[in-house]
């Protein structure tokens, strides 16, 4: 592996990492990897089959049994070096982030540093998937449980942030014994790919994690299909994670699913406006919105209502825009020109439905290439803009007002999605009534960055199953064995 953070990925990092193995995919297939800042093939990447994911698939269940075998305390070991490696490596990781993602160097370093911090925790909570002993009924019986790893996982992410959504895959299956199959966005596999040669530096064995970058319905069927793989972790879109659903029920595949948001901010008349109106712009507008919990509504008490939105539009435009390499820039570029035409739509759907555009609203003239949008803040907003209802995914900051408590609550949770939601206020009083009344599965009082590795993270209602994060995040990964024993005379 080369050291150097900016060098062009070699040969051997372009291809899939199967069975402990830098390899061409079985059909030679190979695809272009675009900046989205500059439009310029960054790699050519090997595009994996159907046959590559049944290979990588066999490979983790021959490594499964040896890997399950070794002592928790001999897992976190390699784990712990890892997030060692990481750490070590951490602008190596992130140039290769920024310049297929997009997202400011900053951004990306912390992407990096945090998904470091998550394969070192759970080194450790590993350590303590505890079983426990049960009073028995009978005086002859005892009964007690373990926990058992579910074995083969197949992890999928998407491309708005190709190594965190990874890590809290791996990180705790790989803990708990299992073996993995990671599937990245075929338009953001470099950053993973580099990942995986520190995989190989830390001594993880051969066959314990793959890479098979490759087409998504074709690979997700082999996954699903296949009885190897006994659990997906799958993070992307609710109508994706519904039809995996249904899918699931012929071999009642486990499934882990973070899937849509549409996140509302409630800002209370007790707080420092014009702080939290930075909080909020920061929140917004980071990775170009495009980040599953985004502000995406933003609700101030009437009393405040112009003042946060006077301050908003000030902190917007004082976001610099351009490429993520440039050490100035804090907004880079949008993934790709597909999202920059629905924000497009988006923004031309609430302004011909009334809104008004406090600013941006336009793709920015100075840029010749790359796929950038202004960051806009819109007021006037009524529920039938489109934007109210799809999850924006964009670099749109839309701003109401609201009366009391019980009105916002109810337009809050005026939603399918359940993923994240933000208070603002310094009344406690308040701070519990929100955090009781909302239906959100994660809700950051005062804290727009709500996410760390120790707590768990999932949405209610369309916006998920089960929890990544937290000792929940370890917990799916696990099945618990009942196991009672009678003592014969």
């Amino acid at each position: 592996m080369t050291t150097s953070a900016t060098d062009s990925l070699s040969m051997k990092t372009t291809q899939l990492y199967i069975n402990g193995e830098w390899r061409d995919g079985a059909n030679g297939d190979t695809y272009d990897v675009i900046n989205p800042a500059t439009e310029d093939t960054l790699a050519i990447i090997a595009y994996g089959t159907r046959d590559d994911a049944k290979d990588a698939l066999k490979a983790a269940a021959s490594a499964l049994k040896p890997w399950q075998k070794k002592t928790v305390y001999e897992r976190a070991e390699i784990l712990k070096r890892v997030a060692d490696l990481m750490r070590e490596h951490c602008d190596y990781l992130a140039v290769a982030l920024t310049m297929e993602q997009g997202k400011p160097l900053a951004e990306s370093k912390g992407e990096i540093m945090a998904s470091a911090a998550t394969f070192e925790w759970y080194a450790e909570e590993a350590k303590r998937a505890y079983g426990r002993t049960i009073p028995a009924s009978a005086a002859h019986k005892r009964i007690f449980t373990v926990r058992h790893p579910v074995g083969v996982v197949a992890a999928v992410s998407p491309w708005n942030f190709p190594i965190v959504l990874q890590a809290r895959k791996l990180a705790p299956a790989l803990a708990v014994g299992c073996t993995t199959v990671s599937r990245p966005a075929s338009q953001t596999p470099l950053s993973l790919i580099r990942l995986f040669e520190l995989f190989e530096q830390a001594g993880l064995p051969t066959g314990t994690v793959n890479c098979v970058p490759g087409p998504a319905t074709e690979l997700m069927e082999e996954f699903m299909t296949n009885r190897i793989c006994r659990k997906i972790s799958f993070t992307g879109s609710t109508e994706v994670g519904k039809d995996l659903i249904r899918q699931s029920g012929e071999q009642v595949k486990r499934l882990s699913l973070e899937l849509g948001g549409h996140a509302p901010v409630i800002v209370f008349p007790d707080v420092d406006i014009e702080a939290v109106a930075k909080a909020a712009v920061i929140g917004k507008f980071r990775n170009n919105g495009q980040v599953c919990i985004c502000p995406t509504r933003f609700y101030a008490q009437k009393k405040v209502e112009s003042d946060f939105v006077e301050a908003c539009i000030e902190e917007t435009k004082k976001l610099v825009l351009g490429n993520g390499m440039d050490p100035n820039v804090n907004i880079g570029p949008m993934f790709e020109m597909r999202g920059v035409e629905k924000t497009e739509v988006l923004v031309q759907d609430a302004v011909s439905k009334g809104a008004v555009c406090a600013t941006g609203g336009a793709r920015p003239s100075e840029f010749d290439r790359g796929f950038f949008y202004e960051p806009t803040v819109l007021t006037n907003i009524s529920p039938e803009m489109n934007l109210m209802t799809e999850e924006p995914f964009a670099p749109i900051m839309p701003i109401m007002d609201f009366d009391n408590i019980d009105e916002v609550i109810e337009k809050a949770n005026d939603t399918v999605y359940g993923l994240a939601a933000y208070v603002l206020t310094n009344d406690m009083s308040v701070a519990f009534k929100m955090s009781e009344g909302l239906e959100f599965g994660t809700i950051g009082i005062n804290d727009t960055v709500p996410a760390v590795p120790q707590a768990p993270f999932g949405g209610l209602k369309e916006s998920g199953l089960g929890r990544e994060n937290g000792y929940e995040g370890m917990d799916v990964y696990l099945e618990t064995k009942t196991v009672s024993f009678a003592m014969m005379d």
